[in-house]
């Protein structure tokens, strides 16, 4: 698999998944609590246009399933990540809800290397390369 990016070194013990905004009920995910969610496993093309294609097996947590945990509210159109390394993209809401779009913590059936985004990788099956971004350590919902 090819790598873009620099990594970032997030530590496992104190790592938390933020999920705030306009959502009832604000998150702060261990990386544990996040293992132990219904996991999902997909085998999603993994496209950086004119660079490369990447077809690996992913396994993580749908992101439906984290923002139904944190309450999103009614009037939501669009969902930032955001990255440890400052990297931001925002996906609508619908997207972000398809059953392709999950909160990957494996590849290829062994825990997510920091190099490809250890500990959360987004996943949008759907998307460019660009929206699958690594180092995941919030969500905000607009």
């Amino acid at each position: 698999m090819h790598l873009t990016g620099s990594y970032q070194v997030v530590d496992p013990e104190t790592y938390r998944l933020k999920v705030s905004g306009n959502v009832n009920n604000p998150l702060e995910l261990t990386y544990d609590q996040i293992r132990c969610l219904p996991k999902i496993t997909a085998q999603p093309t993994l496209v950086c246009f004119g660079v490369f294609e990447d077809v690996a097996v992913w396994t993580g947590v749908s992101l439906k399933m984290i923002l139904q945990l944190a309450g999103v509210k009614s009037d939501v159109g669009e969902v930032d990540l955001i990255s440890a390394d400052g990297y931001q993209i925002s996906v609508p809401l619908s997207q972000a809800e398809e059953g392709g779009s999950f909160l990957a913590y494996e590849v290829n059936g062994q825990i997510l290397p920091i190099l490809h985004g250890f500990p959360l990788r987004a996943v949008f099956s759907d998307l460019p390369g660009s929206k699958w971004i690594k180092w995941l350590v919030e969500i905000q919902v607009k």
